[in-house]
């Protein structure tokens, strides 16, 4: 189901009344057409890729990778570089840039990136695929559509993925992920760009695929019309807080709609 915000209403979460089977048919059909639209505009498909490509961390834990960034930084004297907000966040992103801020460029911080990379590189052996996610990226390129990765992961290990899954060739070369300039990672629209420029592409002609606010923020910024995916309420949660408008919770839809289009080229 495709799951939108009911808007800035002033009546509470629950004014909007499903009156009849026909009312919700009517809501279903108006946003698989909002879909359609948004789908039959864009040119160029960009991918986060932890979230609607695959869960990264699905058989190793990003809590657990951000707490032994956190403690290697600890075994070397550095107690004060992250504050206790971000060590409770357990997202090794959060701490990487953290340190970034304290020390933009260091040797210190390239060593705690290359960490962070080899933890991301052992999680892709035990990534799980999100669902409809390959026949989705397969179908979306067939039909003619340039597609492209933007991820504040490491591109290495997008591609290490992608080659265990086949899917190397819908993306090479496009592929655009974390650089040693931290300050450009998402909602720093920099890979967007990056992406966009390279295949010849105008921001209304792209379509970003994102599941975290810093996704939306990209998008917006880069001015990228943008589909969410929640895999769960929590995520659709805030995705929706962050101001995201269009929200699916299975890229079936997506991958249904885009197969009508190859039936009608």
């Amino acid at each position: 189901m495709v799951r939108r915000p009911l808007g800035n209403h002033h009546h509470g979460p629950d004014t909007l009344l499903v009156t009849s089977d026909t009312t919700q048919t009517e809501l279903v059909e108006a946003e698989t057409e909002n879909l359609r639209e948004l789908i039959t505009r864009a040119r160029v498909v960009l991918w986060d890729f932890d979230g609607p490509v695959c869960r990264l961390f699905a058989g190793h834990s990003a809590d657990r990778v951000a707490r032994e960034l956190v403690e290697w930084l600890e075994g070397r004297g550095l107690h004060g570089l992250v504050t206790e907000t971000e060590r409770e966040s357990l997202d090794p992103h959060i701490v990487l840039r953290a340190v970034d801020r304290r020390h933009p460029g260091s040797d210190l911080v390239a060593e705690l990136e290359e960490r962070l990379t080899q933890e991301e590189l052992r999680a892709a052996t035990s990534a799980m695929p999100t669902a409809y996610a390959d026949p989705l990226i397969r179908t979306w390129k067939a039909v003619g559509s340039q597609l492209a990765i933007a991820t504040n992961n490491s591109p290495r290990v997008v591609r290490q993925y992608l080659a265990g899954r086949g899917l190397t060739s819908c993306f090479t070369p496009h592929i655009y992920g974390r650089t040693q300039d931290l300050q450009l990672l998402k909602p720093d629209p920099h890979c967007l760009n990056r992406a966009l420029s390279a295949m010849g592409a105008a921001p209304a002609a792209g379509l970003m695929i994102g599941d975290t606010p810093t996704d939306f923020r990209a998008a917006r910024e880069a001015e990228v019309p943008f589909i969410g995916y929640a895999r769960n309420e929590r995520k659709e949660k805030i995705l929706r807080e962050a101001g995201a408008a269009t929200i699916v919770g299975s890229l079936e839809l997506l991958l249904q709609v885009v197969r009508s289009r190859r039936r009608q080229t």
